[in-house]
């Protein structure tokens, strides 16, 4: 799939296979992860060194990341360099040795990765967070994995693991730029007849039997408190997802929101608080995070939560509301004048729609959100058993703040 971009000088080249994390099983928790870092280490034409010089050497750059439900592994250059830059692509998809000395090499890097993010109390605490939301299940272990499945991995049950999920059905090859359809459909074609057949990959659902608040605390002396609080939410189907949206906007998306306001312009209880979502096929979460002085959790917590309770007892004043709309919409804008974010939004959107969603159509139904729908969906998610606190911090117990996020909303 492709979006023409004739006016721009570059084009962006992802492939994309539709697993990740969630369809690992756990004792081969990270092996995803695992094969996307293999995929740079040496194919049978190419060795790791000639892999970045052929994309580097013309003024391109490489890279991938895996999350929960896909992987990707892109490249980005000039426009005339696209047949290069799907010819390094495409040898790393089908051609990767998975040498054992590199695989033992590799082992030890993600090991030093998995350190690096335990090392920093805001990664760790929304890895906390991810295992208090969804425990026992795949959506709530690391995707690098932990060192003794990084140590269970080998060549045979690394390939095995490729073969079974890497195949055509599950992959996607999109290209953003300046460079037609038809012939990057040309250049594609010889490559797609290798891709390995085989069974659509599945993932266990997620069931909750949440009833009340849940808090997870990692005591550690650190100077400041991170905290992530993380609220149950919908999936990417769920029509309340545009409405969600705008709510997390209007909480803490910007320095405008009400959480950025009160609690850092007001009150000066952070450098840093912000909201985000996450909407995966079956669920999704809201997740409030912010670095705080340990003895001002409490006080902001209990902000955190009144302005929870505002949003779902009054609408948003019209005027703010227009602000998030119009914020949110022209985020969508800035980021599609970018190649590789066009790239993106058709494979993100194929894989998790099964058809490509245009922009335009996304703008309109943010457009159609009215401020009760969002004062609905604050209803509807903010409750405390939906609520799960993480937090990497000197404090020794947290029951004060298991008991405030009890509270009815």
């Amino acid at each position: 799939m492709t979006a023409e971009m004739p006016h721009m000088a570059s084009v962006s080249i992802g492939v994309w296979v539709g697993v990740g994390g969630r369809y690992e099983p756990a004792p081969l928790s990270g092996v995803s992860h695992f094969i996307e870092h293999m995929l740079f280490k040496g194919t049978r034409r190419r060795t790791a060194k000639q892999i970045s010089e052929d994309i580097e050497g013309v003024g391109g750059y490489l890279n991938g990341f895996t999350t929960e439900e896909s992987t990707c592994f892109y490249a980005k250059a000039r426009h005339d360099r696209f047949r290069g830059l799907l010819d390094v692509l495409m040898d790393m998809f089908l051609n990767s040795r998975f040498d054992p000395v590199e695989i033992g090499n590799e082992r030890s890097v993600i090991k030093e990765e998995l350190a690096m993010y335990l090392d920093q109390p805001q990664h760790h605490v929304q890895e906390l967070l991810n295992e208090t939301l969804w425990p026992d299940h795949p959506l709530g272990r690391s995707l690098t994995g932990t060192n003794q499945t990084l140590d269970a991995m080998n060549r045979s049950n690394i390939l095995r693991y490729l073969r079974q999920t890497y195949v055509s059905n599950r992959a996607v090859v999109a290209a953003a730029g300046n460079v037609s359809h038809d012939k990057f459909l040309r250049a594609v074609r010889g490559f797609a007849r290798r891709f390995a057949r085989g069974e659509r990959p599945r993932f266990a659902p997620v069931t909750s039997t949440q009833t009340a608040p849940r808090v997870r605390l990692f005591t550690k002396p650190v100077e400041q408190t991170q905290i992530a609080l993380g609220i149950r939410a919908c999936s990417r189907h769920d029509e309340r997802r545009f409405a969600l949206r705008l709510l997390s906007t209007v909480l803490g998306e910007n320095m405008s929101s009400r959480l950025w306001q009160i609690l850092r312009e007001d009150r000066g209880l952070a450098y840093s608080i912000g909201s985000s979502i996450s909407c995966f096929d079956d669920v999704g979460t809201l997740t409030i995070s912010a670095g705080l002085d340990t003895e001002k959790v409490g006080e902001a917590l209990r902000l955190i939560v009144r302005e929870m309770k505002r949003l779902a007892a009054t609408t948003v004043p019209a005027a703010e509301f227009r602000r998030a709309q119009d914020y949110v919409i022209g985020q969508i804008d800035l980021s599609l004048e970018n190649t590789e974010n066009q790239m993106m939004w058709l494979a993100e959107h194929f894989l998790g729609y099964r058809k490509i969603l245009p922009p335009v159509e996304i703008k309109q139904r943010l457009s159609a959100v009215t401020p009760s729908e969002v004062r609905a969906a604050a209803r509807d998610f903010f409750r405390p058993d939906r609520f799960c606190l993480a937090l990497v911090s000197p404090l020794k117990k947290a029951d004060a703040l298991s008991r405030l996020l009890a509270e009815p909303t």
